[in-house]
């Protein structure tokens, strides 16, 4: 572990830069992952790769389209109900985001919130982490930022805030949950029900059901962006672990499934190719589909049920007016 800035307890928040707590996944790491993943049938990457520097940039940029409606109506329903999320958390909270990016859903949080003692986000991705920290920092004098750089799919050991919080909040924007498996939903979910504590909550934002040709439309945008995101996943492999997939062999295709009630996007490959990743040669056949990130969509009786299973409950819900979108405010059951 390498902790960046001043040692924990040196002075106060307001006279100290942030610390960095530096959990980072490996090369290690991502080799293992991958070659567990090109060895199955059909073939997958992990989508929390996704996010380098670039992958980051790109995303932001998804987010800004036209077709793009997750990040739209998140913001203005965080917004318009700010006052009766700030009432339902309750004071001082200790703030941990899983993936915070930007940040700018965690600024319309942070100022709803009556007297936040602290605030760790936990980004994979250590540039899209320090530039949210850095911006962020500057914007609230009296919550103690405590970054934390990991892959918050596993469990991870949080900073200690100089004062004390009366209970944690977990927020997870973004609709996020909807890119795992059931089984890792749920393995994410039981780590959040650690994570909050007995009186603590979780803040989960989840995409709805609602017309396929809209959903559809918000992962095949026409500027082409969430191609280009989806392509960069190999770009980053090939940098990071020597992998030597050709991005022009591969392109860009997300589906609705109707009965599963997702977004299945993959990486398809153009022709009759190979690949070869830290020695081990992967076969390509044209056409094959290497399945590289869901996205669920949910109902409120599905993710009541879901979150059942984690030994949580929706205490609380928000949807805005079309109920395309929704926050949940989960407690321990």
């Amino acid at each position: 572990m390498a902790v960046l800035g001043p040692a924990p307890g040196q002075g106060s928040r307001v006279n100290a830069a942030p610390e960095l707590t530096d959990l980072h996944p490996t090369p290690d790491d991502i080799l293992g992952d991958v070659l567990a993943g090109l060895s199955q049938s059909p073939k997958r990457l992990p989508s929390k790769y996704f996010y380098d520097r670039r992958g980051s940039e790109l995303f932001e940029q998804i987010t800004r389209q036209p077709e793009y409606y997750p990040t739209r109506i998140e913001l203005q329903l965080l917004a318009d109900s700010a006052a009766e999320i700030s009432a339902a958390v309750g004071p001082r909270a200790h703030v941990v985001e899983y993936g915070s990016g930007s940040g700018r859903k965690t600024r319309l949080l942070l100022d709803a919130l009556d007297d936040p003692v602290a605030y760790t986000p936990i980004e994979i991705s250590r540039s899209a982490l320090l530039a949210s920290v850095e911006r962020l920092d500057r914007e609230f004098d009296d919550v103690e930022v405590l970054p934390v750089c990991a892959d918050f799919t596993h469990p991870v050991p949080l900073p200690r805030p100089a004062r004390k919080a009366e209970h944690a909040l977990v927020f997870f924007p973004g609709s996020t949950l909807g890119n795992f498996t059931h089984a890792e939903s749920l393995r994410l979910l039981r780590a959040m029900r650690e994570t909050m504590g007995e009186r603590g909550g979780a803040l989960v934002g989840i995409d709805l059901q609602k017309s396929p040709e809209v959903i559809e439309a918000a992962y095949n945008d026409a500027a082409g962006i969430t191609a280009a995101f989806t392509l960069n996943l190999l770009a980053r492999l090939n940098n990071d672990i020597g992998s030597d997939f050709d991005l022009d062999g591969f392109e860009h295709r997300a589906v609705y499934a109707r009965e599963a009630g997702r977004i299945e996007t993959f990486l398809v490959s153009r022709r009759a190719q190979d690949v070869v990743v830290d020695g081990h040669r992967f076969h390509f056949d044209e056409g094959e589909a290497m399945q590289v990130e869901y996205s669920h969509k949910y109902t409120d009786a599905g993710f009541a049920a879901l979150v059942a299973e984690a030994g949580l409950r929706v205490a609380q819900r928000w949807n805005d007016p079309r109920d395309w979108f929704g926050l949940r405010l989960l407690r321990r059951d």
